[in-house]
């Protein structure tokens, strides 16, 4: 493992296979039959497997959108964005070859241009997923970078998120553009959409870093996506400092409006999403999926649903007790002021 946390060749093992396309001066580890738990937040996978409980319930959305939803997305694209291929977009198209090779997806999902200029990308569709870069993002990324943003996309593909996503859409823009008064009673099923949404960015961003294989390109990305332009040049060590302090820093108040900040947002801030990933990355999960140690989809049912249930209230309730850990010093903050402020005014 070098210093960007790539693989070298050296110490190979089963289902660890040597990517034959890559370029750059090194080689990718080939994750054959990798699982999305290897990368999936807790949290994330719990709140999908509640979702995939209820009996027919994926049939059902399935069913209702291929009335209306699908076929009116896909149209969309087809008429109003560049579809990527060897002659449009060529080096897209080679790098989404590339990432799929390394995850082991072996449908290849379309992947199209839009003409928008808000800086993103996203999975949508139903039963044949497909891929919508913003042409502004290809004009903040370098070409690495955008390849780490297919990644996360085909992650999102991977764990089967793309379904819930597109219901997320369409809720939001019945919600807030064709019938207001349906849109308030969606509301609950909205938050609860977003807040999952949010922590399945935090899957994904892993399973780029899976893909790419260097930890610096994908934080590169993040960073240039929350706040990048054509021809400046950004310290990522400076942007990984500043992740850091918005985790560590501030009080009880601070705490509050970072919850009231995302209310509302698909995505968790970049400099959170950066410093989950350095999470991930110092906890040795990454390392140990690089030796070839990781989850194979044959063996997706053999983790009890009992267990993702665990892992994502052991999330919650310890995201809770931090919240109140921080009131319990900001009371006692609180009460030390009022009582230096008693004794000055006694001792006057």
């Amino acid at each position: 493992m070098d210093e960007n946390g790539n693989q070298n060749d050296e110490g190979q093992e089963e289902g660890g296979a040597v990517s034959s396309s890559d370029s750059g001066g090194f080689q990718r580890r080939i994750l054959t039959e990798i699982s999305p738990q290897a990368w999936e937040h807790p949290a994330d996978r719990a709140a999908l497997n509640a979702l995939r409980k209820i009996p027919g319930f994926d049939l059902a959305l399935r069913k209702i959108f291929g009335m209306f939803g699908e076929r009116a997305i896909r149209l969309a694209f087809k008429a109003n964005a560049v579809r990527v291929s060897e002659k449009q977009y060529p080096w897209i198209y080679e790098r989404t070859l590339r990432v799929c090779e390394i995850m082991d997806l072996k449908e290849i999902p379309e992947v199209y241009v839009s003409q928008t200029p808000l800086v993103n990308a996203g999975a949508v569709g139903m039963s044949d997923p497909f891929i919508v870069l913003n042409s502004s993002m290809l004009e903040v990324l370098d070409r690495d970078e955008v390849e780490a943003v297919v990644a996360h996309e085909v992650g999102h593909i991977l764990s089967g998120h793309v379904l819930y996503r597109t219901l997320l859409l369409l809720i939001m823009r019945l919600a807030m553009f064709r019938y207001p008064i349906a849109g308030l009673a969606l509301l609950p099923i909205l938050w609860a959409l977003l807040e999952w949404y949010r922590k399945s960015e935090l899957s994904c961003d892993r399973a780029a870093l899976l893909a790419v294989q260097d930890k610096e390109i994908v934080m590169s990305s993040l960073m240039k996506l929350a706040g990048g332009t054509r021809g400046e040049t950004l310290d990522l060590d400076e942007f990984i400092a500043q992740s850091e302090e918005y985790r560590e820093g501030g009080d009880l108040l601070d705490s509050v409006y970072k919850v009231l900040n995302v209310i509302g947002a698909t995505h968790p801030f970049s400099v959170v999403r950066v410093a989950e990933l350095r999470d991930w990355i110092d906890s040795g999960a990454y390392d140990k999926i690089m030796t070839g140690e990781y989850p194979r989809r044959s063996d997706d049912d053999l983790k009890p649903y009992r267990e993702d249930l665990a892992e994502a209230a052991k999330g919650y309730t310890d995201a809770a007790q931090e919240i109140f850990d921080e009131v319990d010093a900001a009371v006692d903050k609180l009460k030390t002021r009022f009582t230096d402020a008693w004794k000055r005014g006694k001792a006057d």
